[in-house]
């Protein structure tokens, strides 16, 4: 069985990170206070700490498959009709990818359907499927 991973990250704006995720993403919001929210991402524990907007840094690209993919970034594997889903609840949201969904690698070892966006902090976030699961570590 695999356990959860918990994840804390910086926020500007606690207002704007309970909307994004609780509302644009849907994660349930779990614990909070003044200075944090800890959310549920598909079964994982994020928690947005605040962190004045001064402070946050701008994230770096590397070139992948085509497309300069920000570091650091964080996400979830979901299955192909949960990143479908996803996919078109935030296209409806009007969110602004950074790199849109699409499927990367095709026809090579890892091929992935993948798509990369920013919560209203700028911290970069991806979200990736895969028709077969087993591609996931595959060299």
């Amino acid at each position: 069985m695999l356990t959860p991973f918990h994840l804390a990250f910086p926020v500007d704006d606690l207002d704007a990170a309970r909307h994004f995720y609780g509302t644009t993403l849907g994660c349930p919001e779990g614990r909070s206070s003044n200075q944090w929210i800890d959310f549920d991402l598909f079964g994982h524990q994020i928690v947005t700490h605040l962190k004045p907007a001064s402070t946050i840094e701008k994230a770096h690209h590397n070139p992948v498959d085509g497309h300069d993919v920000p570091v650091p970034h964080f996400g979830v594997v979901l299955t192909m009709d949960q990143w479908e889903v996803l996919a078109d609840r935030l296209r409806t949201a009007g969110t602004k990818f950074v790199i849109e969904p699409y499927i990367r690698f095709k026809g090579e070892v890892g091929e992935q359907a993948t798509m990369f966006f920013l919560d209203p902090a700028g911290n970069a976030l991806e979200f990736k499927a895969f028709a077969d699961l087993g591609q996931l570590f595959a060299k």
